[in-house]
């Protein structure tokens, strides 16, 4: 037994169904983990008195309930999940009643005591603190004892909605409570104060279990009980929610559900004030209101291991979670790791910075991986949802894609979030975005200009507060895709073109620049900078950037003033020191994005403006190879025509980009990987296309990214890909065979079969980027790393390719399933020992020895 645990009774069993979503909290520092029940079947944890969450589904009474749902009861059928959730609505009314009695248990001896010539509390202090609990109780047994036999004797014609109208009639009764909620508390404090007796008596209070369950008393404190009632009417409420979810309309249960629902919603807002948890569940003992501003995920380095925490700033304290592990049919709760007093609270000066730890950041083709996995988890998803019997199958697909997820929400940050306490400990997470560490800075540095006093917590405040967390929480799911309902809108796919054009509104000189972010997988990512612009008030970008969209469905831009003086931050460290100057979001309305034209709109940061256009292309259409129309040019002419025309072996475009990035790029942070401008790419892209003369001034003149670009532009744009249509199958089936010398054999037998022009210029640019992985340590680009970038760009077929393809209806679908194939096709040549063209054309039958 626990003191001042709010913690509900284990219930016998129960059951999973993948139609209730409501629990996806079952997280731990280091993934996702599966609560098993003693038979190893998988279930979902029970969850009980959270006004979050809808009632996980379990049978009153500790009846054993089979893990699976029973025959003919399929998720869906509407009358049997009614009768579903109302049996697990009416397990936890049990214990809620139960929960009453323990408070009303000491009420009568307290009250005789006070007329005798001992008393512990006078008549006035036990009225107030007990104020209204007898009423609630008797409503409540009364509204158990009417339920309790309809669910035993079931039928599709039962009628419940007429009792849940008459208990939402009564919650006038709540009314009364709510109001004297406050004084009740801190009546009850006063009193354990002055008095051993009652303090005793108020941090030992019995629940008894449900019936039927052995030994399952637990213990509680008179305040974590007194809130009860408060958080009963929200549970009320959202069982009703569910109930209607599940009452055909022409039943007649539904008028009187929505009639009860109707009632408990107003009553609900008309005393919001009063009844916010976030107000009255965590008043301190000094009677103060503590309220929660603010609460999220993020991952903590602990120990230099990723922890996933959940973390709640309240208006004093900064408090860091994460979720116990729980046995089935315990109420999940949350186990405090650290707090820290908002005055005791300091943000890393650069000055006295300590070493930081190492942070293992992982290589960009593992997190690419992972999200080409759940791509194709997620269109797997779909195709199974319109097969007749897919429902299971779903069901398993979800869960894998889940723990996909969240191992990708766990080592994807990489921005560093450090807070210090004052006396001397400091704490270090790991933000995905800098827009996200800029909001809870700015949070935090909000409330600590309100003059806070700092406070220690003992043990029992602590748990109290923790316990509460639960149910305060405004962030209930771990920020992943799979969490969100396929009716909701899925996000976009494909490429956002963003034009930032310029900003104004600044009070001084500065040197500027903006970074756009968005969210892909749940989290926030960067995606572009542009140019500093330096010394100005107004500064005119006119830059644009094409950003790969994940099913994102919002954009974010950041503006700072560059600080030139990083002498002191280690880069690997990815701390950016630059000032954020305003930071500002745009929604993603799929209707206004994806028309052809441009669309205007401004963004506004803290009395700035920043004027930006975007347009979206689908990746469908992204992907399509079109053949240029004027044959004159590079960009989309067939590559044999190009070296035709220049009478060389390999496109003059090729020669030159790949000279200039060895000369220049070879030791740039993510080259190839991070986007040029687009208007620098179209302004090369148009010069190689006309010959234009100076086309060498303007390459040594050009930002090395934009020429990286320009030359992934040209592969993606070839009318048909470098390593053709015709072979693209045999390379596919090439790759997977598992014998390597006759994956040896086949793979070089296929470079053999392409066209001179094609294979000269595939050989050439394979030793350029064996030549740029050679800077690994220096330019962060691994051989994997360039085969994700190239691979699809040299191999993916044309669009007359697509549509011969049978089992597969878009685009879109060859890319998640091949574009793993496609990488490990390029990484395949990358890794093996140079290939030389005259050694290939000389054997006629390809042989290795070192196989």
């Amino acid at each position: 037994t626990t003191s001042g645990a709010m913690c509900p009774n284990p219930l016998s069993s129960c059951l999973s169904l993948s139609d209730f979503n409501y629990t996806t909290d079952g997280y731990e520092g280091d993934g996702p983990e599966d609560v098993k029940s003693q038979d190893g079947s998988e279930t979902m944890p029970f969850i009980d008195e959270s006004p979050t969450m809808s009632p996980q589904l379990c049978t009153p009474h500790g009846d054993a309930a089979s893990p699976s749902p029973p025959e003919g009861l399929l998720p869906g059928k509407g009358l049997e999940m009614k009768k579903l959730v109302l049996s697990g609505f009416l397990a936890s009314e049990e214990i809620y009643i139960n929960q009453l009695e323990a408070l009303l248990l000491p009420m009568r001896p307290l009250k005789a005591a006070a007329t005798s010539s001992q008393p512990v509390l006078t008549i006035q202090q036990v009225e107030t603190i007990f104020y209204k609990i007898q009423d609630i109780f008797v409503i409540h047994k009364e509204f158990y004892d009417a339920l309790y036999p309809h669910i035993q004797q079931w039928d599709e014609k039962v009628t419940v909605g007429h009792l849940f109208q008459k208990l939402a009639s009564q919650l006038g009764v709540y009314k009364a409570f709510v109001d004297n909620y406050k004084v009740a508390l801190e009546t009850a404090e006063k009193c354990s104060q002055a008095n051993s007796q009652f303090q005793k008596i108020s941090e030992n209070l019995k629940v008894k279990g449900p019936k039927d369950s052995k030994d399952c008393t637990t213990t509680n404190t008179m305040e974590a009980l007194l809130y009860k009632p408060i958080d009963r009417v929200t549970r009320s409420t959202l069982v009703l929610h569910d109930l209607l979810k599940h009452t055909p309309k022409d039943h007649p249960d539904f008028p009187l559900l929505q009639d009860a629902l109707r009632i408990s919603q107003n009553f609900l807002s008309s005393i919001n004030e009063e009844i916010d948890p976030r107000r009255t569940a965590v008043t301190t003992p000094k009677g103060e209101a503590r309220q929660l501003v603010k609460d999220g995920f993020l991952v903590e380095l602990s120990d230099c291991s990723r922890k996933l925490r959940h973390v709640f700033l309240f208006t004093d304290l900064l408090l860091c979670a994460k979720m116990k592990k729980t046995s089935v049919g315990r109420q999940q709760q949350y186990e405090c790791k650290w707090y820290i007093p908002l005055a005791d609270l300091a943000f890393q000066t650069l000055d006295d910075s300590e070493p930081s730890p190492h942070v293992q950041v992982l290589p960009e083709h593992e997190i690419e991986e992972i999200k080409i996995k759940i791509s194709v988890l997620k269109s797997e998803i779909q195709k199974e949802k319109k097969a007749p019997k897919g429902q299971s199958r779903v069901d398993r697909l979800r869960k894998k894609m889940n723990e996909q997820e969240s191992w990708l929400l766990l080592h994807s940050p990489t921005i560093p979030f450090r807070i210090h306490n004052k006396h001397g400990k400091s704490f270090l997470f790991l933000i995905s975005s800098d827009y996200e560490r800029a909001e809870w800075r700015e949070s935090i540095q909000r409330l600590q200009k309100n003059d806070i006093q700092s406070c220690v917590l003992s043990s029992v405040e602590l748990q109290v507060l923790t316990s509460s967390c639960f149910k305060l929480r405004t962030v209930h799911n771990i920020p992943v895709t799979s969490y969100k309902d396929d009716e909701e809108t899925p996000g976009l796919n494909g490429f956002l073109h963003v034009i930032v054009r310029s900003a104004q509104g600044f009070k001084e000189s500065a040197n500027l620049y903006c970074t756009l972010e968005v969210d892909s997988y749940g989290y926030f990512v960067s995606k572009a900078k542009t140019r500093v612009f330096r010394d100005t008030t107004e500064p005119t970008w006119n830059e644009e950037f094409e950003i790969e969209l994940e099913g994102s469905q919002c954009l974010r831009i950041l503006c700072y003033e560059t600080c030139y003086d990083k002498s002191k931050i280690s880069k690997d460290d990815n701390e950016i020191v630059d000032k954020i100057m305003g930071k500002g979001q745009v929604q993603l309305d799929p209707t206004t994005v994806q028309s052809k034209n441009w669309h205007m709109d401004v963004i506004e940061m803290n009395g700035i403006k920043v004027e930006f256009s975007m347009k979206f292309t689908s990746r469908d259409l992204s992907l399509k190879r079109t053949p240029s129309k004027k044959q004159s040019g590079v960009f989309g002419v067939k590559i044999n025509v190009v070296t035709k025309r220049e009478r060389s072996k390999v496109p003059y475009i090729v020669r030159q980009c790949i000279e200039e990035v060895e000369k220049r790029g070879i030791d740039e942070v993510g080259i190839y990987r991070i986007s040029g401008v687009a208007t620098d790419i179209q302004t090369l892209k148009a010069a190689f296309d006309t010959n234009t003369k100076d086309i060498l001034v303007m390459l040594s003149d050009m930002d090395i990214n934009a020429i990286a670009g320009t030359l992934k532009l040209y592969f993606r744009e070839l009318p048909e890909p470098l390593l053709t249509d015709r072979l693209y199958p045999a390379f596919m089936e090439g790759i997977a065979l598992s014998d390597p010398a006759a994956k040896e054999n086949c793979m070089m037998h296929l470079l053999r079969s392409l066209p001179d022009p094609n294979l000269i210029t595939f050989l050439i640019l394979l030793e350029h980027l064996k030549r740029v992985a050679e800077k690994e340590p220096i330019n962060k680009m691994s051989l994997h790393n360039l085969a994700t970038v190239f691979g699809p760009t040299l191999l993916r077929p044309s669009e007359s390719e697509i549509a011969k393809t049978l089992s597969i209806t878009t685009a879109s679908d060859i890319w998640s399933h091949d574009v793993m194939a496609q990488v490990q096709v390029l990484l395949y040549y990358l890794q093996h020992p140079p290939i030389s063209f005259a050694e290939l054309k000389r054997n006629t039958l390809y042989f290795s020895t070192d196989v």
